[in-house]
This record gives structure tokens, sequence and C-alpha cells, in this order.
């Protein structure tokens, strides 16, 4: 790996300060929703849940915690791939910035969906009160103590599974981004070639797997430098097959 992304480079990004501009950072949020699209990430993780479901009994209602929702774009998007095939879900999105809550609240009016702002390193919910935690591109806007504690933390209150996906530090995926965002807002400018120099490697990832706790989730590689680190609890599973029997 090239020198410059042989360890991780903590910068802080501008769409999270607490000032941040608030019309440059909805144009990032929206360069961010189409990002997820035009590179799957949002297919990715609806990719796992569909592995999932197929253990989910036809009348329960699952619940999932999407932990650092941005535009809340992904929960929008499993609602939807839900109500096409008959599940009953409920989502909670939380997020810390202020403005970014106050974005996903007002873009959503599906009551099944709910913005919450909150601080992921200290989740206001009890253990076990979701079935799934998942988390989308936000791991490396943390240091990596932080990484850990949400990641034992989306551990504790999902009594089933996590999702967590995000960037893979690589040369390339640098490239990308600088070109993807060439033409877009100073903050996305900013922000993605920094949001890959702090991302993390397959290693890397492995070794917060363990730290926080939640090695029954599997590395997966995904397409557009992505890593989704995915899996349910084999008891979870065990009992879930125990009723549909």
């Amino acid at each position: 790996m090239h020198s410059f992304l042989s360890v991780r480079r903590r910068e802080p990004e501008w769409m999270d300060r607490a000032d941040a501009d608030p019309r440059q950072l909805r144009h990032s949020l929206r360069f961010l929703r189409r990002i997820n699209s035009l590179l799957g990430y949002t297919r990715s993780t609806i990719h796992h849940l569909e592995r999932f479901s197929h253990r989910w009994r036809p009348d329960e209602k699952i619940r999932i915690l999407d932990v650092g929702t941005g535009s809340a774009d992904i929960p929008r998007a499993i609602l939807r791939w839900g109500d096409a095939r008959g599940f009953d879900l409920e989502i909670v999105g939380v997020d810390l910035h202020a403005d970014t809550a106050r974005a996903a609240a007002e873009e959503q009016d599906d009551p099944r969906l709910r913005i919450i702002r909150g601080d992921a390193l200290r989740l206001p919910f009890d253990d076990a009160s979701f079935d799934y935690a998942i988390c989308g591109l936000f791991l490396h806007h943390l240091s990596d103590e932080e990484a850990d504690r949400v990641l034992a933390a989306m551990g504790k209150v999902a009594r089933r599974g996590i999702i967590v996906g995000d960037l893979l530090r690589r040369r390339r995926a640098y490239a990308w981004i600088r070109l993807l965002s060439l033409f877009a807002n100073p903050m996305v400018r900013h922000d993605g070639p920094v949001s890959v120099a702090q991302a993390f490697t397959e290693r890397e990832v492995l070794a917060m797997r363990d730290r926080a706790g939640v090695g029954f989730a599997r590395f997966y590689h995904h397409f557009g430098h992505r890593f989704v680190l995915a899996g349910e609890r084999r008891e979870a599973a065990h009992d879930l097959l125990s009723h549909q029997t």
C-alpha cells in the first residue's frame, strides 16, 4: 500500500462540524445518496437483510436501528424493499448532527421510520431492543476506540445481528472519490478524499470486530471499494428456526 494510506490519517470532515454550512451540508447529503445508489452501497445492506429474512416469521415485526443515519436514504430503501416482500418493518435512525437529523426528518413522512438526534457512543436504547442494528459510511468518522465502542453498542442493542458497511482504505478508492467529487461542492471535495484516508483495511476491520465482541459477523467485500461486516448470532438463528418447525 502507498505510504500515504499505510495508516489511517485522521482529519475532521467538514460535514461533521456543528457550524457546517446548511446549504452545503444538504448538497453533500444529496451527493452521498447518489453515491449510495450508484455504487450499490444501499443494495449491499439490503442484500444481507434479504439473507436474514429467510428465517423471519410471516407475522412478526422486525425492528431495525440505523446508527449514523445521515439523510436516512438507506432506511427508506429498506422500507420499500420490505413492502415489496410483505415484511412488517420499523426503523429508528440516529444521528448526532442537529442539521443532518433535521434534514432526515423533513424528507420522510413514513410513520414506520423515526429519526432521533442522539450520540452513537451513548445509544439511548436498552440491550436487545432491536432485531438488527445497521450502519453505513459512519465508522470512518470515528477514532479506533470510538469505532470499537459503536460496534460493541450495536451488538448489545441488536438481539439478532448487525450489518455495518463502510469504505476500504485503498489507492484506487482515493483516486475514484477525487474524480467523482471533482465538480461537487467544496464540502464534498474536501470530505470525500478525507473519508477514504481515514477508512479501514480488512485486517483493521476484523481486529475491530473482535475487540468489540461481535465475532459472529463475517467480513464481505463489495463493489466500490467497500466492505460489509454482517452476521446473525447463532442462538438467534436457532431460535427462529425452532419457531418455524
